[in-house]
């Protein structure tokens, strides 16, 4: 197969888990970096760059979770596709890895096709291929350059959040069921959650409030989102 020059680090302790990921990985074109450590993640993750995070949450040295928290609060790696793997599969064990940051949630023991179709769906959704922009009267959406601007002002949004915003931005007042969320931003074949998209319209909605916009993404009760700026 094709490589793909995709740089995926691995960070699991289980030394069989973290070789399957690795074989299925390699085969579908990616490199892969293992590691079994939550300190020497976020060492490797400071001096290297990658493109996607496969993050087991119960690892040694430092806390899947913990690292997840450490990683979104720097700038180098604020944006990067972060897939949590663990055997703690409860809905609010993933409900509360998704609010923490990360974009997709895998419970084990788990299928390496499924595991290779969500590492394909997270890249797919970190690269732009358009060039539109999206202007209100305050917020600047850029699409070439992923970047969201409030009145000159640089938001730090992941892929995930910059495609959610960007979806409801392009129509604007129209309400969005959590459905046409999970297909229009996750895609059609995706394997998450409903309750999904309320977790990301939590960190989306948490950056605007910060820069004094939180208003504009409204919850239309037992229906889902839209986009209303303030007039």
């Amino acid at each position: 197969m094709e490589a793909t020059d995709k740089h995926i680090l691995i960070v699991e302790d289980e030394p069989p888990i973290a070789r399957l990921i690795e074989i299925h990985l390699k085969q579908a074109g990616h490199q892969t970096t293992i590691c079994d450590n939550g300190l020497d993640a976020q060492e490797l993750l400071e001096k290297n760059h990658y493109d996607l995070l496969i993050l087991d949450r119960m690892i040694p040295g430092k806390r899947g979770l913990d690292v997840l928290r450490w990683l979104r609060s720097k700038e180098k790696t604020s944006v990067l596709p972060v897939l949590m793997v663990t055997a703690l599969t409860m809905t609010d064990e993933r409900v509360r890895g998704l609010n923490e940051g990360a974009d997709d949630y895998l419970g084990k023991p788990f299928e390496p096709d499924e595991l290779v179709a969500r590492v394909a769906a997270l890249l797919r959704r970190s690269v732009s291929t358009l060039t539109e922009t999206f202007d209100s009267k305050l917020i600047q959406l850029n699409e070439e350059s992923m970047e969201v601007k409030v009145e000159g002002k640089l938001l730090s949004l992941r892929p995930l959040e910059f495609k959610l915003l960007q979806t409801m931005m392009e129509k604007p007042g129209r309400v969005f069921s959590r459905e046409q969320l999970l297909d229009t931003v996750w895609g059609m074949d995706s394997f998450v959650e409903e309750r999904t998209v309320d977790a990301t319209i939590k960190r989306l909605r948490k950056e605007l409030i910060s820069f004094g916009q939180g208003e504009c993404v409204q919850t239309v009760r037992g229906i889902g989102y839209r986009f209303q700026e303030k007039a």
